[in-house]
């Protein structure tokens, strides 16, 4: 049709109308306010010695303002692993044997896998496996139909394969319950030390060491609090200097602030109240970025209609 009326001369009018993402664009700041914070500077946790000759670590430099400010955005914002992370996704109604081998499950299937999706797998085991969601009805069940249940998962293949061997190694030599011990946890096929941590604090109460996954990992790691390569590293670093006490809540609090404020692509530093005091040496506010946007484009003439799609090129203000 476009050849057509190129070739007779005609020249078709068009209208136009966008399906964008709408870009929030931050509202000025009052005229007291215009003067930007000045951002700290990476300050890693480090060793000292004292007169004496004692060893000293010293904890990064406001590690405390930028915790307490953390923990009041999320108060603000319910994440997703708010309700579907691992203490979330247990039968309640279940025995508590049956209740620690679901949350050991649902933590195997977490490693490249969004917290819905692994949230979805978990309940359709707890509504539609035969014989209830527990150990014994994985050892039924053929390696297929296991897969049947969590094929949405990231290398849900590898998986099945992880849960039938794990299920085998639970019967034979733990009372076909699972281990109570992180060195118990991390001798099973798939499960590393952020699972068996996370594990022992939600399905044993023990909060035993922190649980360091990529959010965890790469936020701290933007906050200048240690220069890692690894989340095991960064578990062992935060392990070092973070009040105990604190231990258990620190996965969940940046894990819910990486789902919705520091987010790993599109950080929302515009709407961050440590990139607004300038305790985040990694903020970039105010900034200019191309995004692309697709504009419909409807075409009318004598024949009839076309809609033509086209992705344009369009400067917005980073958030």
């Amino acid at each position: 049709r476009k050849r057509k009326r190129e070739q007779d001369g005609t020249t078709p009018r068009t209208t136009a109308s966008r399906r964008i993402r709408e870009t929030v664009i931050p509202e000025p700041l009052p005229a007291d306010q215009t003067t930007k914070p000045k951002k700290v500077r990476r300050a890693p946790a480090k060793k000292t010695t004292t007169a004496s000759g004692t060893v000293k670590l010293e904890p990064p430099p406001h590690w405390e303002e930028i915790y307490s400010l953390t923990r009041q955005m999320r108060s603000t914002k319910l994440a997703p692993v708010d309700t579907m992370g691992c203490e979330s996704l247990a039968d309640r109604t279940a025995t508590p044997r049956d209740q620690r081998f679901q949350t050991l499950i649902s933590l195997m299937l977490s490693s490249q896998t969004k917290d819905t999706v692994i949230s979805v797998a978990i309940k359709g085991m707890q509504e539609r496996m035969p014989g209830g969601f527990n150990l014994e009805s994985v050892l039924k069940m053929e390696p297929a139909e296991l897969n049947g249940f969590i094929n949405k998962v990231g290398f849900h293949n590898l998986k099945t394969k992880y849960i039938k061997q794990t299920a085998e190694i639970l019967r034979e030599n733990w009372n076909s319950d699972i281990p109570d011990t992180i060195e118990g946890l991390t001798s099973l096929p798939g499960v590393g030390p952020k699972m068996a941590y996370l594990c022992m604090s939600a399905a044993w109460g023990r909060t035993e060491g922190i649980g360091v996954d990529v959010h965890v990992h790469r936020i701290t790691n933007l906050w200048g609090w240690h220069k890692t390569k690894t989340p095991e590293e960064t578990r062992k670093s935060l392990e070092s200097w973070l009040p105990r006490e604190k231990w258990h809540d620190i996965n969940n609090l940046l894990v819910g602030f990486g789902q919705t404020v520091c987010l790993p692509v599109g950080r929302k530093c515009g709407e961050c109240r440590l990139a607004e005091k300038g305790l985040c040496p990694s903020a970039v506010v105010g900034k200019e970025k191309r995004v692309k946007e697709e504009v419909v484009v409807k075409e009318e003439d004598g024949e009839g209609e076309i809609v033509v799609k086209k992705d344009v090129d369009v400067v917005v203000e980073n958030e």
